[in-house]
């Protein structure tokens, strides 16, 4: 009977045996299975991660890129202002640019009959600085025929010519000058007082002239008024401080007087 049931017992415990490793070996798939489940979940796992970052990456450049688009948008609204703004400023210098071509076709004929009017005047005038004034005219003259010259640069010459002019009528002038007196040519000194007078007197001082505008001819005259010469002379070049001078005057005559 012990041995029946010892041999009963070897018989169960194999029997057991087989069966667990029968189990063991139809689990071992399942389990395979599992792990590759699991490493397959873990990498979805990864790739989802990666997927979301990259997601939030572009998220936030997206943003920074509609920020940029606002931006640009502004400034390109700012731009058209401004090509707006400059636009009307070209139309106003074209405009401008126009009515300069007028102004100049009117003003060239003006500058010509201006600088006529001055060469007149300087002809009927006292005769002081002669060939100073001729040579002003003669280049204003040129100066008129230059093309490479504006107009305003012209205008402003002209001007300054008239301004020279206006100026010899207030202010006291001595220089020298070769003058013909009794029919030689002397270096003299010339006195301009004004356009009031116009006195020359020889290097020796012996002989004093004074311009007679209504004659239009040199007068002589006389030596008594050599001090108050020399003093005004001194005056004029600056040499003594401004005072009272006594020289004589050739009052103009009207017709019938």
């Amino acid at each position: 009977m012990r041995l029946l049931a010892t041999s009963t017992a070897l018989a169960l415990a194999a029997t057991l045996s087989l069966s667990v490793n029968a189990q063991d070996s139809n689990l071992e798939p399942v389990v395979e299975n599992a792990a590759q489940i699991n490493q397959s979940a873990r990498q979805s796992q990864l790739t989802v991660d990666t997927i979301a970052e990259s997601m939030q990456e572009r998220l936030q450049q997206y943003k920074q890129i509609m920020k940029e688009i606002d931006g640009l948008q502004v400034y390109t609204q700012q731009l058209q202002q401004q090509v707006g703004s400059q636009q009307q400023e070209m139309d106003d210098l074209n405009q401008s640019l126009d009515q300069v071509s007028i102004v100049e076709r009117q003003v060239s004929p003006l500058m010509t009959r201006m600088i006529d009017a001055l060469e007149t005047f300087v002809e009927l005038d006292v005769p002081f600085l002669e060939k100073e004034r001729a040579d002003r005219l003669a280049g204003l003259n040129d100066l008129m025929q230059r093309a490479n010259v504006e107009v305003s640069e012209k205008f402003r010459r002209v001007m300054e010519a008239y301004q020279i002019e206006a100026e010899y009528g207030r202010n006291i002038e001595a220089y020298s000058a070769e003058h013909s007196v009794n029919g030689q040519l002397q270096d003299v000194t010339f006195l301009r007082i004004g356009r009031l007078a116009l006195i020359y007197k020889t290097r020796d001082g012996q002989q004093l002239g004074i311009w007679d505008q209504q004659a239009r001819e040199w007068k002589p005259l006389d030596n008594s008024h050599l001090i108050a010469v020399d003093q005004a002379i001194s005056i004029a070049r600056k040499q003594k401080a401004p005072d009272m001078l006594m020289l004589p005057l050739l009052a103009n005559k009207t017709s019938g007087q």
